[in-house]
């Protein structure tokens, strides 16, 4: 078993705690209070729940700690360079429509740098984890990422809007966040999505690269509006010729 510091321990503490509440709700989603936030941006009474436990728990631990989430938005504290970065529940849209696949997502940025990760799927009980320098774990096992070399072999997660611009063998999952967990532990050989939110992947992005994969330089673009681009560093230069244009 790997060795695991006190900030990821206070992660693990925060999203086990509250992904009870996602387990519950889940199993009655039928019953859930649902607003419209814009276009497909559903936000449910369940978000709300598990956002508060999670920046109640990971504050508990850190209190000097910023945050980051996906429904509260910025909250700054005295720590502006330690950042938790937090989806209450990435793949809203699946968890509405009874579909067992999203995940809490949390991740902590220090500086520049998204320093470790977590991604827990509560259904299927898949806890992906990684911090700098000390690898990537699915369940407290060792992963990394695929060791393929054909694109032809490759299946890669994206969104619609990538599915029909690439001639890549593509899923559409609608968990980004459980996307970028699988690539680093080589169900997926790659990832791409354009403007997406800084928490929807960051948690992701610590697991890829600390699983062996590439990912993109992302501190170039707006927190709400990134093009990533994460894989294997094996099939990486292949998959950015393919994507060329998108």
């Amino acid at each position: 078993m790997n060795s695991i510091s006190p900030n990821l321990n206070i992660m693990i503490k925060a999203c086990e705690k509250a992904s009870k509440i996602l387990i519950r709700d889940f199993g009655e989603v039928e019953n859930l209070q649902v607003s419209l936030k814009g276009p497909r941006d559903f936000v449910t009474n369940s978000d709300k729940k598990v956002e508060k436990i999670l920046i109640e728990e990971l504050l508990k631990g850190k209190k000097n700690f910023s945050i980051l989430s996906e429904e509260a938005g910025y909250i700054e504290n005295s720590d502006k360079k330690n950042i938790w970065i937090i989806d209450p529940i990435d793949g809203t849209t699946n968890f509405l429509h009874g579909i067992p696949h999203f995940a809490i997502s949390i991740a902590l940025k220090s500086g520049n740098e998204i320093f470790s990760g977590l991604v827990f799927d509560p259904i299927k009980n898949e806890m992906f984890y990684a911090e700098k320098n000390n690898g990537a774990y699915f369940n407290n096992h060792r992963i990394r990422v695929s060791k393929k070399n054909n694109l032809d072999e490759c299946l890669f997660a994206t969104n619609i809007s990538g599915a029909v611009q690439s001639d890549l063998n593509t899923r559409v999952t609608g968990c980004a966040a459980l996307d970028l967990a699988y690539t680093g532990s080589g169900r997926f050989d790659g990832f791409f999505q354009n403007n997406i939110n800084i928490w929807d992947i960051a948690a992701g992005v610590a697991i890829v690269q600390e699983a062996g994969g590439k990912v993109n330089d992302l501190n170039k673009y707006s927190s709400d509006n990134i093009n990533i681009k994460a894989s294997s560093i094996n099939i990486n230069k292949k998959m950015l010729e393919k994507l060329n244009n998108f």
